[in-house]
């Protein structure tokens, strides 16, 4: 039986990553690693966190069709490696991708079948309170981080299956969880 996909997405300061985190430490899935052409954050490990690449890098990988998807986000691009994923699901291993919209788009397209679920933060002012948290995050990059949360806002509805509102970060997790296995 070939594995299914699954598609997390979601703004930047959302949850995401932690609910991703929480999910891979109960439900038996690969997480798809991203390469991208930002710098890592400090405590990411090249690999695990994401495959860190040159621009040269990235564009062979778009010119020779390497990629499932990829997207520019805040002036870096991320994309994913198509053959890990092919592998996995031909193999009948179920696979978590972590993308953002444009991407998500993308996949919608030329994977039909995947699982699209997209993480919204209970009010804009949360989201701008958890990327100030984060203390890594300019004011003009959180402006910026916010007006694009805004437009992913707008069409999350149309574009996703489910969209799950993180205000608890316990009951998130355990719907997306749900979602999840129910969809296995």
């Amino acid at each position: 039986m070939r594995g299914r996909l699954f598609v997390l997405s979601g703004p930047s300061g959302s949850g995401k990553s932690t609910i991703i985190s929480r999910i891979l430490d109960t439900v038996k899935i690969d997480f798809s690693v991203s390469a991208t052409t930002r710098p890592p954050r400090p405590g990411e490990i090249d690999g695990l966190h994401y495959k860190f690449v040159t621009e040269g890098e990235f564009d062979l990988m778009v010119q020779n069709h390497l990629l499932l998807e990829w997207a520019e986000y805040n002036d870096n691009r991320y994309g994913t490696p198509a053959a890990p994923i092919r592998e996995a699901n031909d193999h009948g291993r179920d696979v978590l991708l972590d993308i953002e919209i444009q991407g998500a788009r993308q996949v919608k397209e030329n994977r039909p079948s995947a699982v699209m679920i997209f993480i919204a933060p209970p009010s804009m002012d949360v989201l701008e309170a958890r990327l100030r948290g984060r203390g890594d995050t300019s004011d003009r990059d959180i402006a910026h981080r916010l007006s694009i949360a805004a437009s992913q806002l707008e069409v999350a509805s149309e574009l996703f299956d489910f969209v799950v509102v993180n205000d608890d970060l316990d009951a998130a997790v355990a719907e997306v969880t749900s979602l999840i296995t129910e969809a296995i």
